[in-house]
């Protein structure tokens, strides 16, 4: 088993950042408008956004690593805290129709059943102005960060972790459930159990008991979200990593399929036998990573055959750079046409996907540095106090496809297919994506 465990560690590791049907042959359908009432989103996650951050298990981990900030700069992340209303309104700006945040439960709960009221107000206001721009809310629990009294009593492993997440998601979904409000539980439990690896929270021998804490509490969560709405829309996002999938399914995704209402993915990277690039996120060189919009295809397939009857979310996509730049030279608006085609090609060939968020809206902390930039906008946090926003060409790329359902029917991919995805041997080798041919257009 602890060879497994390690197996999948390794391929955990490959994708943590932050944050696939047989390919279509020429008979499938195309690029049309997405169906009305698809999700476009946005995404954010707490500390790596707001700033000012309360004591936590990273906030302590930042603080003991890098004192004065030299080595682990957090600092004031980009400021959302304050400056929301300009970035909700830049979401908005762009025709985005549901916005992702996480809440964080430091500030909720500063002491075990002690809630900071100034801090559920804020957020309050927070949520009220992603609603007032006509955005649903999709509300994160937990993105990898919890009080520091709970680390004081052994984080997530604690023998009350379940139960305190428990009546912490009975107040947050009380408070702000229904008008279309959707949850995540946890963002990417695998990812979460490197990231505590990584602050020295647990050992490989934990992994086990942290996966059936993570499931306990996630129940909790969910049952709190349907007791506060009937309706809600309730899921536990986990990364998609190739060639390691069917296996990663079985350590929490089957566990939980049956309390969960859509499936969440968060779709980055692929592997093929002419992109081995994703070896370079395994040293967080996130932008040597060679890019494959088409593996979101394969993703969305391969959920959709595991969970059949469960709508599909991509809670997560986005291109990093390293401080701004790729040295392949591609372009983030490309890209995101790109993706906008297999999301497309995915919905007219009859996969369930409801909605997809761009990571992220703004640059952002990615666990250590903030090198790796994913924002729509640029933000030179080390460098520029006044923490200017600056359009990327993403920005106009994803008004665009929003506005227009998705590209438009003429629309070709730019970036260059992989070939032989390594995720769906041999069929990726015998029957690659053709993207010419006849195109079904989705009405909307």
């Amino acid at each position: 088993m602890l060879a497994r465990i390690t197996a999948v560690l390794a391929a955990v590791a490959l994708v943590a950042v932050l944050p696939q049907v047989p390919h279509a042959g020429a008979e499938a359908a195309g690029a049309g408008p997405v169906t009305h009432g698809f999700h476009w989103g946005v995404a954010t996650s707490g500390f790596q956004v707001e700033g000012s951050n309360p004591d936590s298990n990273w906030k302590r981990y930042v603080d003991a690593a890098s004192p004065g900030g030299e080595v682990d700069p957090v600092g004031e992340a980009v400021d959302f805290w304050n400056r929301y209303p300009e970035d909700i309104a830049r979401a908005a700006a762009m025709g985005v129709n549901t916005f992702r945040l996480s809440v964080e439960w430091a500030r909720i709960e500063p002491a075990p059943g002690e809630y900071d009221d100034e801090a559920l107000a804020h957020y309050d206001r927070i949520i009220e102005q992603i609603r007032a721009h006509g955005m649903v809310p999709m509300i994160t629990m937990v993105h990898f960060t919890y009080p520091g009294w709970l680390d004081d009593r052994g984080g997530m492993l604690s023998g009350d972790a379940v139960e305190a997440f428990g009546r912490f998601s009975e107040l947050i979904t009380q408070r702000w459930a229904g008008d279309g409000t959707m949850w995540v539980t946890f963002n990417e439990p695998l990812v979460f159990f490197k990231h505590e690896l990584t602050i020295g929270r647990v050992g490989v021998e934990d992994f086990s008991r942290f996966l059936d804490q993570i499931e306990a509490a996630h129940r909790l969560g969910y049952a709190a979200a349907h007791r506060a709405d009937p309706d809600a829309m309730v899921t536990m996002n986990e990364a998609y990593l190739p060639m390691a999938t069917d296996f990663t399914d079985t350590l929490i995704g089957d566990r939980v399929a049956d309390a969960v209402d859509y499936v969440g993915i968060d779709y980055y990277y692929g592997v093929a036998l002419n992109n081995l690039t994703t070896i370079n996120a395994a040293w967080d060189d996130f932008a040597a990573v060679r890019p494959q919009p088409e593996g979101i295809y394969e993703a969305i397939k391969h959920y959709a055959q595991s969970y059949p009857g469960k709508p599909i979310y991509i809670v997560e996509n986005g291109l990093p750079t390293h401080d701004g730049g790729r040295a392949d030279g591609v372009d983030r608006g490309d890209f995101l046409r790109d993706i906008a085609f297999w999301l497309q090609r995915a919905v007219a060939d009859g996969y369930p996907v409801i909605g997809y968020n761009q990571w992220s809206l703004v640059d952002n902390y990615e666990w250590g540095s903030y090198s790796p930039r994913f924002g729509l906008y640029q933000v030179d946090v080390l460098t520029d106090p006044a923490l200017e926003r600056r359009p990327t060409s993403g920005v106009d790329a994803y008004r665009e496809i929003i506005a227009g359902g998705g590209v438009g029917p003429d629309y070709r991919p730019v970036l260059p297919g992989a070939w032989c995805s390594l995720s769906t041997i041999p069929d990726s080798c015998l029957n690659p994506p053709l993207v010419d041919g006849p195109r079904a257009t989705l009405v909307g």
